[in-house]
């Protein structure tokens, strides 16, 4: 039997060129490029596959970004301690793998992880964005009042389900808990806001939906208790724009100690078994509902 390791990545891309994170057919992607430098410098066919926090969109960005992947022992060993300077040779000049390490016993980029720490960037210059920033930072020609914002973004934060601000995905859940929405204005340039968003993890979507209510809000062509009444309906709703992707970045994921990561990992499998589950049987129960109430041929 080979003997395996698991390895812990943390990487940092630009996702202006890539079709995001996840590898798709005939599609640059950011697992893609880092699996295919894997394969050619470990020499594995096929190559490993990679196991990530957080699956970011196209045009997304990432400073601190996770993923794992197990590979044979033998194979690491042969590279130990020189895999990110290898990788910098192979991989394009739009994304890095800065660290690799053994991975701790029990760890599992994505279950493992207790929180995901995303940043949005908006400049609102009447004249615009610093032209080197114009691949992060989304231009809003509308001056922004933070202090509506977090008005706003308090009455969102906690445990919520928020179908309101994601893509329906089917089986999924959309019940989140919202552990930090905060919006401030970076020291060095008084038009630049800053969007922190955390949370134990994000459906499709919703980052950019949130960011999206909160600009109208700032801007202000809508009411402080706005987008807490768009939650409240748990439908999404139309009048929420979703904010373009380039302003996006994910920063940080957040991991318990190394003797508590094999149990977050199966408590998180475990609520989100629970969850998907729970989805499915209302989304039956509301079908037969609808059944009952209106049979076949009945009038509308």
């Amino acid at each position: 039997m080979t003997a395996l390791v698991r390895l812990r990545l943390d990487i940092g891309y630009d996702g202006s060129d890539f079709a995001g994170w996840a590898r798709q057919p005939n599609q640059r992607t950011v697992q893609g490029v880092i699996e295919n430098a894997l394969a050619r410098m470990l020499r594995l066919d096929p190559p490993p596959m990679l196991t990530v926090a957080g699956r970011t969109d196209a045009g997304v960005h990432a400073r601190g970004q996770v993923a794992h992947l197990v590979v044979p022992v033998a194979a690491y060993s042969a590279v130990n301690g020189t895999m990110p300077r290898r990788l910098a040779g192979l991989l394009p000049p739009d994304v890095r793998v800065w660290r690799v390490s053994v991975a701790p016993e029990g760890f599992d980029a994505r279950f493992s992880a207790l929180s995901r720490r995303y940043v949005y960037r908006v400049c609102d210059n009447p004249n615009g964005v610093e032209p080197l920033r114009r691949h992060d930072v989304l231009w809003h020609p509308r001056p922004l009042n933070l202090d509506r914002i977090n008005e706003a973004a308090r009455l969102l934060v906690g445990e919520h389900d928020f179908a309101a601000f994601c893509r329906k995905r089917e089986g999924a859940t959309t019940i989140r808990e919202l552990l930090r929405f905060e919006w401030a204005r970076d020291d060095r340039d008084p038009y630049l806001a800053l969007a922190t968003v955390e949370a134990d993890a994000f459906c499709h979507s919703m980052v950019r939906a949130l960011v999206g209510a909160m600009l109208v809000v700032g801007d202000g062509r809508r009411d402080v208790d706005w987008p807490a009444q768009v939650l409240s309906a748990r439908v999404r709703d139309s009048a929420v724009n979703v904010a373009p992707a380039h302003g996006l970045s994910l920063e940080e994921i957040r991991y318990p100690e190394d003797e508590d990561l094999a149990r977050r990992a199966q408590e998180t499998r475990r609520v989100r078994t629970l969850n998907a589950a729970a989805a499915v049987a209302a989304a039956e129960a509301a079908e037969a509902a609808e059944s009952v109430e209106a049979p076949p041929g009945a009038p509308s």
